[in-house]
């Protein structure tokens, strides 16, 4: 056994990554528990607000591992870890195992915390928070966490835009970091509705932001960007669990 415990809040799939480098691809989640970031338009508050964390289950990476097994019938895939934010989380000693028993790992972190087990992920997926999130980005701890990364995983950016200020981030990150892809998201942001369906999405909105930023980046000639949504929520919405 490993002595360090994971913070889980929620095991689930097989299903299909819906966003950037690993869009259509099947995975299973693991999302962890916490994050130290309080984005404005958080789309998984569950994970984040410690509010839930009486729902979060400590669990060690061979309990994990024996679910994704179970999950995935013993038949390795990629092993999505995301959050809140899975930085925090001791995530090396199940990267290590999961791996042995053949699985692949991604992770999703906005790039506030470097850890050295980054070398050890098949992808990294960083996702610096542009204004619209209200959080502040440290362009240092950013370039750790590349630092880190070195040349172990294929470490992609993702920026979500949902006006002209976040588009003008996205380019400012991508001119810092010319030699890693770029995948834009158009935000997807709903106020809580009075009917209290959170699965609910804004669709008109987000189709409009997508065209927007189809456009820009096809007016800008920023061919280098790749411009997706979140298929997932197109699908179910912001449903949990899948």
């Amino acid at each position: 056994m490993s002595g360090r415990t994971i913070r889980v809040s929620e095991i689930f799939g097989p299903t299909i990554q819906g966003e950037g480098a690993m869009i259509g691809q099947p995975t299973v989640f693991v999302r962890t528990g916490g994050c130290d970031y309080r984005c404005a338009w958080c789309d998984t508050l569950h994970a984040v607000d410690t509010t839930f964390r009486s729902e979060w289950a400590p669990m060690t990476p061979e309990a994990i591992l024996k679910q994704v097994d179970r999950l995935s019938g013993t038949r390795p895939l990629t092993i999505s870890l995301s959050g809140g934010n899975p930085a925090i989380q001791p995530l090396g000693p199940l990267i290590d195992l999961g791996q042995r028993a053949g699985y692949r790992f991604a992770l999703e972190t906005q790039g506030s915390l470097a850890k050295d087990w980054f070398a050890d992920l098949d992808i990294l997926t960083l996702s610096p928070k542009p204004p619209s999130s209200g959080m502040e980005t440290d362009w240092q701890k950013l370039a750790e966490c590349v630092d880190a990364a070195g040349s172990g995983p294929q470490t992609v950016l993702k920026v979500v835009v949902f006006d002209n200020a976040d588009y003008g981030y996205a380019r400012d990150v991508a001119d810092r970091y010319p030699s890693l892809p770029i995948y834009l998201q158009p935000g997807n942001h709903t106020p809580p509705p009075p009917d209290g369906d959170d699965t609910a999405i804004d669709m008109e909105g987000i189709m409009d932001r997508m065209r927007w930023l189809i456009g820009k980046v096809a007016e800008d000639r920023w061919y280098e960007a790749t411009v997706l949504p979140q298929l997932h929520t197109l699908i179910w919405g912001n449903l949990k669990g899948v």
